[in-house]
């Protein structure tokens, strides 16, 4: 009976811990909205941030779910940081193949997600072709006839001893039926693989590399990680490479090249960039994601007469698009549409209380995103067979290639006609900054040399005489586990300063345009002496913003076509350039890193790597892999040591070229520039 009348202890619910707005981002606009929401009791991803911790042995790579037996976790140990590893699975399977293995499926799925986009971008470009849609065509047929010849097929007939022009029509179709069937054909290689400096591809095809189709190297990896199979971490590793280059040189080099020919090749165009592009008079529609098909559409329905008659019909002064991650990239490289944040701001996009629709397509796009939007008005629009979501308020419209701008009626008008439903005080930051983007291969090539002599001359140039130290990609997410945009703003920033042209795409462009250093005026208060000098006098910001992560792809063209233009070595991992992932939060990263590894590239990633729980595969992955490819993983959580290691590989390469010390620039006359070998 005692122990019946004992009163009993009820443990009072533990109340959430919430993010320090200031601390969880470097972004004012991005502050506003956090506390905002937390006002409102929305929760975000940055809050969720706070009561989640990540698992431990899941960061270092070497936790195994494989099979039924698991999962198994092997933990760093005291004795494995001593030299001894004991350390096994179930099966017997060690920490490097654990780790090896969990490397080798995030390899897998970021490459299927970029080389999937491209499967997409192919069949619609098929529909084009086959004369199959209306909405849809090509509006680059220069960069057509450009790629036609890496697909083998040609540009030109004998007639009658004559060599001419095929019809464009007949050229663009062989081209989709080729690019189509990199994805699965039974034998041979990937065409594109040959665009690569020749030694590289050399280098290549000596070490058993060459992909043989995009599909069957993803594939692979998913038999050679299955339980008992490869158990051989630098094997894995080798079908890592296969399919990472898969990605970059196959189904992230075709997506873009195909999305240029469609929807035009880029060049510079003024924008603006951050949460306050977003307008109170104006029906707001917000595309998140990644692929460019629908967004397309979505320009062109939101820009005609109809649907802005519609929207002043209502009460709305007219519509203003904004975008969220790399569908804001494609959108913003064509049309100049303004991004209105990373991949971390898509919940506030909505919390504004100003967005009558979120449409999204495929990829970095939060489920929560329901869960906010049921707190607001916004009609949450999923358009893709693959990416729906269980919620009930979600409304699905499956976007079809043969009735696109029908479709992107639909949803347009669907955004329109919610703007009366409006029912929060809305709430946009001022913040926003002006931006040049939409820079590419051919858009660098004309500026450097314009139409006189439009190639990558200058740039190689400025290199060898130091007033352009060398060239760092920097690229990727944001990640909630590090304060907001401060690793992509402090790692360009030194960089900048100490001469370091940025090449950039992905969530690091925003950040980047956000913080206002995508304009040729950033490089008089940000840059050192010598880049500061070039941009200036050739009108370019020191950040050049190459568009979405596929277009990573256009980074490798540039590195390749420095090397075309001599000077600095005779492959890309000769070149003074590094590679960084700030921030860098999904499986495509891993790839995409991969891919410039094995590309020559010395890469370095933030935060932390999948690898540091096996500290033989981590060394493998970070000293032996130069050895092999000439580029290498790296690792660093402090951005200004991240950017020095950059600026330490740069000065490296350049010691070995023999341009590691200034020379002043010789001017030439007539007779020396005639000299020049005719690029």
């Amino acid at each position: 009976m005692a122990e019946e009348t004992k009163e009993k202890v009820v443990k009072a619910p533990k109340e959430k811990k919430l993010a320090d707005p200031v601390a969880a981002s470097m972004d004012l606009a991005t502050q506003i909205m956090i506390k905002r929401a937390q006002e409102l009791g929305v929760e975000t991803v940055f809050d969720r941030a706070e009561s989640m911790k990540p698992c431990n042995i899941g960061i270092q790579g070497t936790c195994c779910k494989n099979c039924a037996m698991g999962p198994c976790r092997l933990p760093l140990t005291k004795s494995v940081e001593e030299g001894s590893d004991e350390r096994k699975g179930l099966c017997g399977a060690t920490a490097n193949t654990i780790a090896a293995r969990n490397f080798a499926r995030m390899v897998a799925a970021g490459a299927s997600a970029h080389s999937d986009h491209g499967r997409g971008v192919a069949e619609v470009f098929m529909s084009v072709a086959k004369k199959e849609t209306n909405d849809y065509k090509i509006k680059d047929p220069q960069k057509l006839i450009a790629i036609a010849p890496y697909l083998d097929v040609a540009t030109t007939v004998e007639v009658d001893g004559k060599t001419v022009d095929r019809n464009l029509d007949e050229i663009a179709l062989e081209v989709a039926e080729n690019a189509l069937n990199e994805w699965g054909k039974p034998s041979g290689e990937l065409r594109y693989l040959r665009r690569a400096p020749q030694p590289l591809y050399e280098r290549w095809k000596k070490l058993g590399v060459l992909p043989r189709n995009i599909d069957r190297e993803t594939v692979e990896i998913m038999h050679r990680t299955h339980m008992g199979v490869d158990q051989d971490y630098k094997n894995l590793v080798k079908q890592c490479t296969r399919c990472a280059l898969g990605d970059g040189w196959g189904g992230s080099m075709l997506a873009t090249d195909l999305q240029d020919v469609m929807f035009g090749t880029p060049y510079p165009l003024q924008s603006e960039a951050n949460l306050g592009i977003m307008k109170q008079d104006h029906v707001n529609i917000i595309i998140h994601g990644h692929e460019p098909i629908l967004s397309e559409m979505i320009v062109a329905a939101a820009q005609s007469k109809e649907m802005i008659d519609h929207a002043k019909s209502v009460g709305a002064k007219g519509i203003q698009l904004g975008g969220i991650c790399c569908t804001g990239n494609e959108m913003l490289q064509r049309h100049g549409v303004p991004p209105a944040g990373t991949f971390l701001q898509q919940e506030l996009a909505i919390i504004t209380g100003a967005c009558e629709a979120m449409v999204v397509d495929v990829q970095c796009i939060f489920q929560n995103l329901a869960n906010v939007a049921k707190c607001f008005h916004t009609k949450l629009i999923t358009t893709h067979p693959i990416a729906k979501m269980e919620q009930d308020n979600v409304v699905h419209i499956e976007f079809d290639e043969h009735h696109a701008m029908e479709d992107a009626k639909r949803i347009v008008k669907m955004a329109v006609d919610n703007f009366k439903n409006r029912r929060a005080e809305v709430m946009i930051p001022r913040q926003k900054a002006t931006q040049i983007a939409g820079f590419g291969v051919e858009s660098i090539k004309y500026h450097l040399g314009g139409t006189f002599r439009g190639d990558y001359y200058t740039l190689n140039d400025n290199i060898i005489n130091g007033r352009i130290r060398g060239i760092a990609g920097v690229v990727g997410c944001n990640n909630a586990r590090t304060r907001h945009n401060e690793a992509h703003i402090t790692i360009v920033k030194e960089l900048i300063k100490n001469d370091v042209i940025v090449l950039t795409t992905g969530c690091n462009g925003i950040a980047c345009a956000m913080e206002g250093l995508l304009s040729p005026e950033t490089a008089a208060v940000f840059c050192g002496p010598g880049l500061a000098e070039v941009c200036e006098t050739v009108g370019i910001p020191p950040v050049l913003h190459l568009g979405s992560c596929v277009d990573n792809s256009r980074i490798l063209l540039a590195a390749t076509e420095v090397v075309k233009a001599g000077g600095l070595g005779k492959d890309i991992c000769d070149l003074p350039a590094a590679g960084s992932a700030p921030e860098w939060m999904s499986e495509k990263a891993i790839s995409i890193g991969h891919y410039f590894v094995t590309s020559g590239v010395y890469t370095v990633f933030g935060l932390h790597l999948p690898m540091s729980g096996a500290p033989v595969f981590q060394d493998y992955m970070y000293n032996e892999l130069e050895k092999i490819y000439g580029g290498m993983w790296d690792c660093e959580a402090d951005p200004i040591k991240h950017a020095h290691k950059m600026i330490a590989h740069i000065d490296k390469k350049r010691k070995a070229l023999g341009i590691d010390k200034a020379r002043d620039r010789v001017l030439m006359d007539m007779a020396d520039r005639q000299k020049l070998e005719a690029m």
